[in-house]
C-alpha cells in the first residue's frame, strides 16, 4: 500500500537526467463502489440519493459537491455550487459519483463495473432496462466533455469502458480548470471536476438495490515538461 499527498506528477524510474531517460508517470486512480440499497450518508458503499452525487474522495461514500465550473477565471469569492443532479421521476433515475482532480490531468480510463444489475423499488423489483452514463465536468444529461459511454439498453454484470472522440480527447489529455481552491494560496490553486451521471430507465421513481463501481484511471501532467531553462532534457524529475 502507499499514499502520497505530494502536489505534482508521480514519476518513476531511475535514470533521470541524460539524453536517454526512463523516467514516466505513476497511474492514480478514484474510485467509487455505489451500492443502492444504502442510502445513509457517509455510510460505506453508500450509492446516493434523488438530487445527490456522491463523493469519490471521502471513505466512507458521502454527499459530493458540484461546482459551476469557472473556466480557469479566477474569483474572489471562490467557486459557486452547481445546480444539483436532477431528482428522481416516474420512469429515470439519476445517480453519479464527482472526482476531484488537479488541474491539467491525463485521463486514461473511464471505467464502469456493474457487479448487480440496479432494480428499480416497485413492489417487486423490476430490473433496471438501461443505463446511460455521461462523463462530464459538470451534472450532464447530454454528451459529456470527457468520454462517451454508449446506451447499456440491457444492463448485465460485467466492465464497460469510455471511449473518446473529438474535443473529448483534447479535454481527457489535459483536463479543465473547473473550481479554484476552497482555500486561497494552497496547493494546487485549481481543481478538475469530472461528474460521472448514471442516467437509469426504471419502471417507478427510486432504486432498491444494486451495485455500481466507477472508477477513473489517470496521472497528473507535469507542465513543466521541455522547459529548456530549467533543465535541457525538461523538468521531468
Amino acid at each position: 500500500m502507499a499514499r502520497s499527498t505530494f502536489d505534482g506528477p508521480i514519476l518513476s524510474g531511475d535514470n533521470r537526467f541524460g539524453p536517454v531517460r526512463d523516467v514516466g508517470y505513476t497511474d492514480l486512480v478514484q474510485t467509487a463502489l455505489l451500492d443502492f440499497s444504502v442510502t445513509t450518508a457517509n455510510t460505506a458503499n453508500y450509492g446516493g440519493a434523488s438530487g445527490q452525487f456522491v463523493a469519490s474522495n471521502n471513505i466512507p461514500n458521502s454527499n459530493g459537491v458540484i461546482y459551476t465550473p469557472q473556466g480557469g477565471v479566477y474569483s474572489n469569492t471562490g467557486p459557486t455550487v452547481a445546480t444539483a443532479p436532477t431528482a428522481d421521476a416516474t420512469t429515470t433515475v439519476y445517480r453519479g459519483v464527482v472526482f476531484y482532480l488537479p488541474y491539467s490531468c491525463n485521463i486514461t480510463d473511464v471505467i464502469l463495473d456493474i457487479g448487480t444489475v440496479p432494480k428499480d423499488s416497485a413492489g417487486t423489483p423490476l430490473a433496471v432496462t438501461a443505463i446511460q452514463p455521461y462523463v462530464s465536468n459538470n451534472f450532464a444529461t447530454s454528451t459529456g466533455v470527457y468520454a462517451t459511454f454508449a446506451n447499456i439498453s440491457s444492463p448485465a454484470a460485467q466492465r464497460y469502458t469510455g471511449t473518446y472522440v473529438g474535443s473529448q480527447l483534447t479535454n481527457s489529455n489535459a483536463t479543465l480548470q473547473d473550481f479554484q481552491n476552497l482555500q486561497p494560496g494552497q496547493q494546487p490553486s485549481w481543481f478538475s471536476q469530472v461528474v460521472v451521471t448514471l442516467k437509469m430507465t426504471t419502471s417507478v421513481a427510486g432504486l432498491s438495490s444494486g451495485q455500481v463501481e466507477v472508477t477513473i484511471r489517470y496521472n497528473q501532467n507535469d507542465m513543466n515538461i521541455g522547459n529548456a531553462t530549467t533543465y535541457p532534457y525538461g523538468n521531468f524529475d
